[in-house]
């Protein structure tokens, strides 16, 4: 009966870490270039716990893999504001401090500084973008910034070899480890990148696994309830 608990229990505890998992995704579905997250299980005998071999009454439980996030892109739509700029391809914009994002709802700072939405400076070729001056800002495909045609600056855009080394820095930024390297991708000017996440799917996930969590809450009480007549009619032999 305990094998049973522990199997149950070993999965209800991934069922609630999924259902956090999907939680966190939904919440952050109108967050601009937000990348969801996704849970990996793995199974396992339970005898491998002691060392023990395999055996006919061997039980599998089931253990978190790992979180993975998944940087596909999200939709491009016009805003029309010519700070905006969304990333054509793969790549991340880079930010002071050793972050990186894909969100592009920029603006300026009160020092004429190219920022982004928390107030962190974008790096163009030698640091931060410093917009001086009034006048039409344009920033081509290339990610060159200009003030009426005169090129200021060029915003740096990089891209990684692993990915899933990147780690989450808050809602919309990354950082990482790894040396960047150039990124062939392109901007769009007066556009921005949405969430990559399918709210209806999330949610479908999001039920199945409070049923299924639900299911493994009744199977660790029927086990408990068993166990505790079994208790009691020892106690009365």
């Amino acid at each position: 009966m305990y094998k049973g608990i522990y199997i149950a229990l070993s999965g209800a505890t991934l069922k609630q870490t999924q259902i956090d998992m999907i939680s966190q995704n939904l919440a952050n579905a109108s967050t601009l270039g937000y990348k969801k997250d996704k849970v990996a299980f793995q199974d396992f005998m339970l005898s491998q716990l002691n060392g023990q071999q395999e055996s006919r009454e061997a039980r599998t439980l089931s253990d978190l893999a790992a979180v993975r996030t998944d940087f596909s892109s999200g939709n491009i739509v016009r805003t029309g504001n010519p700070l905006d700029v969304a990333i054509d391809g793969t790549g991340f914009m880079s930010l002071e401090g050793g972050k990186f994002t894909r969100r592009g709802d920029l603006r300026l700072d009160t020092a004429g500084y190219l920022v982004n939405t928390q107030g962190v400076k974008v790096l163009g070729k030698n640091g931060p973008i410093l917009v001086s001056g009034k006048g039409t800002v344009d920033i081509n495909p290339a990610g060159d910034v200009s003030i009426d045609g005169v090129q200021i600056d060029k915003i740096r855009l990089v891209d990684f070899a692993d990915l899933q080394e990147l780690k989450k820095a808050g809602e919309d930024s990354f950082e990482t480890q790894q040396s960047p390297v150039t990124s062939k991708s392109t901007l769009k000017q007066g556009y921005v990148e949405t969430s990559n996440i399918e709210v209806v799917r999330e949610m479908v996930q999001l039920i199945a696994a409070m049923r299924e969590f639900e299911m493994s809450q009744k199977a660790i009480q029927s086990f408990d309830e068993a166990t505790a007549k079994v208790t009691n009619e020892m106690a009365r032999m």
